[in-house]
């Protein structure tokens, strides 16, 4: 008998429950897939956003950056506008552990200083045995905290009678350092109300335009191009450069937002306007109208939840165009002016490629504007990512 014969005659085992079915019974889940098939859409957002380690460093990143910008007081060494004339466009002082093989803490080296007559330039020499301790949670430069409350407590301090200038000093002998982190506080909080304003009118005028239609659709959507029709930084220096000179600095760092807020609007009122498009036609929409819900309940309640999370996504790679452009503008001379401090005007003392082919350090808060601008595209791209529900 061949081998498909004996297989032919041999009976198929079939393995079948003798228990009663039961139509009602459900699968026994694990407590894993419970937790998961329980978990809210925020929640499932977070364990998928943990997966992108570059979205998570970039959080940490702007978690120290804008939360630096409530105690910036506290972290600069030296007040803003403190001066000193013996170290005029002074070269970064290394930060040191050791001494000669010894362990000392941090320290920096002071500085010999002369002038070169020959080349019209001045010259610091590291001493080595003029050794400068740093001191921590102690008693500086006088500052008003948030321009309400004296203080003189920092961080960290240079050591009595010295100098510490870890990013070196400008032509007026300030600490780079000191003023790029005061900077800090307007360059990200100039971005953040920008992004608010940009974020109402384009979440009124794109919601009107997609879930009206018709006339009201018309409407913003030729608004929108005639805005886009314009090269962004020829508008950008026109509206600045209209701003009164007269205008004291508040009123010229609140006028700079507007007009940053106003031109950045409508992507993100297209991004918006494209959603409700699709879903206004929805069933729970369309529910909710016939149950006698208002436009403006039908938008809130009901529509805009629906792709919050691409709202957030939005408004997050949004903010770097923000910061970009107060940048550009203060580099430009067009934006904020001294004695409002933002990491445009520190650039805008960078102008003179002579001057920082000599003290290139004079371009240093070029960095921090790479770290922010970086950090929040690779966060906007995590957060892009935990919220599509494709991946």
């Amino acid at each position: 008998m061949t081998d498909s014969e004996t297989k032919k005659e041999t009976p198929l085992q079939h393995f079948v429950s003798k228990e009663p079915f039961d139509p009602y019974a459900t699968e026994v889940m694990t407590p894993e897939q419970e937790r998961f098939f329980m978990a809210s859409q925020w929640r499932i957002m977070w364990w998928k956003f943990r997966r992108h380690k570059l979205a998570v460093i970039s959080a940490i990143v702007l978690l120290f950056m804008y939360g630096s910008i409530l105690i910036s007081e506290v972290l600069a060494p030296y007040h803003l506008n403190t001066r000193d004339r013996t170290h005029i466009y002074a070269p970064p002082q290394g930060l040191h552990l050791f001494h000669e093989g010894s362990f000392i803490g941090p320290f920096v080296y002071g500085y010999d200083y002369k002038l070169d007559m020959e080349n019209l330039q001045r010259v610091y020499t590291p001493n080595n045995d003029n050794i400068q301790r740093l001191r921590f949670f102690c008693m500086g430069d006088s500052y008003e905290f948030w321009g309400a409350v004296e203080g003189r407590f920092h961080l960290f301090c240079p050591a009595e009678n010295g100098s510490l200038y870890l990013l070196g000093t400008d032509r007026l002998g300030r600490d780079q350092l000191s003023r790029i982190i005061y900077g800090t506080r307007i360059s990200l909080t100039i971005g953040l109300v920008g992004v608010i304003i940009s974020f109402v009118f384009g979440i009124v005028l794109g919601g009107m335009a997609g879930y009206f239609g018709g006339w009201v659709d018309s409407a913003v959507q030729r608004l929108i191009e005639i805005i886009r029709s314009f090269p962004e930084l020829p508008l950008w220096m026109a509206l600045s450069a209209a701003l009164p000179v007269t205008w004291s600095p508040i009123l010229i760092y609140l006028g700079i937002t507007v007009i940053l807020g106003l031109i950045e609007w409508p992507g993100l009122a297209r991004a918006v306007r494209s959603k409700l498009l699709s879903l206004r036609e929805e069933d729970f929409a369309v529910a909710a109208v016939l149950m006698g819900a208002s436009p403006r309940r039908v938008i809130s309640r009901h529509l805009l939840p629906s792709f919050a999370s691409h709202l957030i996504a939005s408004v997050t790679l949004s903010i770097p165009g923000m910061i970009l452009g107060e940048t550009v503008l203060s580099y430009l001379g067009l934006g904020l002016r001294p004695p409002i401090t933002s990491w445009g005007v520190l650039l805008n003392e960078a102008q003179n490629f002579d001057i920082v082919a000599i003290y290139p350090w004079l371009m240093l808060p070029v960095a921090p504007v790479m770290i922010v601008v970086l950090a929040l595209s690779f966060f906007g791209d995590g957060l892009r990512d935990a919220a599509d529900p494709y991946k």
